[in-house]
């Protein structure tokens, strides 16, 4: 793993993508074959999390990746509080458990291991790669990907229309936290709005459910929600670029501050 990233560290983000992507659906395949629920991807994605952080943390590469302590003062914790409104606005309707424990545990787990893993690839890897030569270009892929990403729901039957609303909405949460993160400098609060949102995911009403609870039909409700969050995440940007200071000359590793 060093010497492919020492060679070339936007080769080492593909190859990083290509082996979680293709590792997930294998071990989706072979949880399906053995008949329990979400088991081999859990365990996949628990080992690459273990193998990622140990690899990044002993090259000393904590710092770049983000794997840090936020700069920000306990008194602007309320700065997170949209990306928590977005993360928990799937329970509007309420809770709904559609597995049995074990399932649902392996779930859990799979998703808050899927929140890092992401956020380390796409918002790390990816984009700290492609920041060397294009910034703006390295923010419009790492979200774009990001959200396109999504595109593979189809072939695992998912409707279009939701289908499209998903990638509009993983495009917005996309640009968040990748302008997040390059503000702030740590990827700690990426990974955990990202864990967070995947995880109360198992835990939620189905869209269906969900819209019927509100006498909706389930397109016009995914639409309003995904609206509704959108809208947040944007004015949310917004509130990023004019209060958080980021001196471009000093690049991207320097410590911004909040502006008071």
């Amino acid at each position: 793993m060093k010497a492919l990233y020492q060679k070339s560290e936007m080769t080492f983000a593909i190859v990083m993508i290509v082996l979680y992507v293709g590792g997930t659906l294998v071990a989706q395949q072979v949880t399906d074959q053995i008949g329990v629920t979400a088991l081999i991807p859990a365990i996949f994605h628990i080992a690459l999390v273990a193998i990622l952080a140990y690899w990044i943390i002993s090259n000393g590469l904590a710092r770049k990746y983000g794997l840090i302590k936020p700069p920000y003062p306990s008194s602007k914790a309320w700065f997170f509080i949209p990306l928590l409104i977005v993360a928990t606005s799937g329970l509007i309707t309420g809770f709904h458990f559609m597995y049995s424990p074990a399932p649902t545990l392996f779930l859990i787990i799979s998703m808050l291991c899927t929140g890092f893993l992401e956020e380390v690839i796409f918002r790390g890897f990816l984009f700290l790669a492609m920041a060397k030569s294009n910034l703006m270009a390295a923010i419009v892929v790492s979200s774009l990907t990001f959200g396109l990403g999504h595109i593979v729901n189809l072939l695992n039957g998912a409707p279009l229309m939701n289908t499209l609303m998903q990638i509009i909405f993983a495009i917005a949460v996309g640009f968040t936290l990748v302008l997040l993160f390059y503000n702030g400098k740590s990827l700690i609060p990426c990974v955990i709005f990202h864990s967070l949102n995947n995880s109360l995911a198992v835990i939620e009403k189905t869209s269906a459910d969900a819209a019927s609870s509100l006498s909706m039909t389930e397109t016009a409700f995914n639409a309003a929600l995904v609206s509704f969050c959108v809208v947040l995440l944007v004015v949310y940007c917004i509130f990023c670029l004019k209060n958080l200071r980021v001196h471009q000359d000093q690049g991207v590793h320097e410590e911004p501050s909040i502006a008071q």
